[in-house]
This record gives C-alpha cells, sequence and structure tokens, in this order.
C-alpha cells in the first residue's frame, strides 16, 4: 500500500494493468492518459528510432499527461510496441485486424518491449524497459478461427492480439522473457522501486 500524502495512479485503462497492481496488494487509481500516441510513434520510426525507446517516450508522455494535474501522487505510466522482421504492431482495430495480426506472426519470432515509468510532479522518478522474445507456432487457420471466436473483443486491448493469461497462451511454441512484462507491466521492478522510496513494507 502507498504510503500516507502520496497515492498512486495508473495512467493506463488496460484492466490487465490493474489486476495486476491490485492482485499485488497495490491500491491503484485509474485515469487513462490521453495522448496522441500515433504521432509519437511517427516520429520515432521517421527517425530510425527503436521499439524500446518509443514504448518508453510513450509511457512518460502518458505518465506526464497525468501527473501535470496530480501533485501529490505517483503516476505510472506504461506502454508497449511489438516489432516484427522490422514491422511495429499495434492495438487491433476489430477482429478483422486481429486475424490480419495474428497470420503475420504465425511461425515467426517477435520482440515485445514493455516500457514503465513513475512521475511526480513531472519529475521522472523512475523507470525501466523490458523485451521478451515470443515464437508464435504454427496454428492451423482452424485453430485461428476457434481462437478469434473464443476470445472474441477480449483480445482487441492486447498488442499482437493476444493474452497469456488466456487462451493466447496456445499460439505460442516458446516465450522468453518476463511473464509480468508481457502481460503489460514490469511489476516485479516496480514493487522494487516503491520499497526503496518506502512506499511499500519492506
Amino acid at each position: 500500500m502507498a504510503r500516507t500524502g502520496e497515492h498512486l495512479i495508473l495512467a493506463s485503462s488496460s484492466p490487465t494493468r490493474r489486476r495486476l497492481l491490485a492482485d499485488a496488494g497495490l491500491e491503484v487509481r485509474v485515469e487513462p492518459a490521453r495522448v496522441d500516441e500515433e504521432a509519437i510513434r511517427g516520429r520515432f520510426q521517421a527517425a530510425g528510432g527503436s521499439a524500446a525507446d518509443c514504448a518508453l517516450a510513450l509511457a512518460e508522455a502518458k505518465a506526464r499527461q497525468v501527473a501535470a494535474n496530480r501533485h501529490d501522487a505517483l503516476v505510472i505510466g506504461v506502454d508497449q510496441i511489438l516489432m516484427c522482421d522490422g514491422e511495429w504492431f499495434d492495438k487491433p482495430l476489430g477482429l478483422v485486424d486481429a486475424r490480419v495480426q495474428l497470420l503475420a506472426l504465425r511461425g515467426r519470432t517477435h520482440e515485445l518491449s514493455t516500457a514503465a515509468c513513475v512521475v511526480r510532479q513531472q519529475a521522472m522518478m523512475w523507470q525501466a524497459v523490458t523485451s521478451a522474445r515470443l515464437t508464435v507456432r504454427n496454428f492451423s487457420d482452424t485453430f485461428l478461427n476457434a481462437y478469434l471466436g473464443a476470445e472474441g473483443s477480449a483480445i482487441l486491448g492486447s498488442v499482437g492480439s493476444y493474452r497469456l493469461e488466456g487462451r493466447g497462451i496456445q499460439l505460442f511454441a516458446r516465450i522468453e522473457g518476463d511473464y509480468f512484462a508481457i502481460l503489460g507491466l514490469p511489476l516485479l521492478e516496480l514493487l522494487s522501486f516503491l520499497r526503496e522510496r518506502r512506499a511499500l513494507s519492506s
């Protein structure tokens, strides 16, 4: 639990991230940020920037926007970018887009960069970037149809159109990386920062 007078705010609408923090025993207020993510990604891609650096820039932009009006809070910003053979993937726009994404990832290995930061009063207090490598198996069209039918709109909030905590685990042949970061938040690193700040009991 955060210490008295210093609240925790999650600048994300992700129910998975909120659940991870709640399950870890943190009291967190959710205030989704509204930033022009497409413009930020576009600038990084035009400049030849890395997906990891872009993910951190997005996380920071979200945290700073919310922190501007919450001076007594530690604001957590998070973002993820998936890259496969030089192509960047975002959250699917709908189930048709999800099908296109999954077919593009089928039988290939991709990298998922997860970035998180904590901002207080516009000061960067902590940041972390982790990368995971995930190999999608050569699943059948029949499986894909069943998967999309079972998961439905639940996958539309997930980069790459999969949720490891659900049926999406069946898409993979191999996973290398931190499980919590793949879900959307480098939780162990965040908890360590909060303990160092004495916002959590050590």
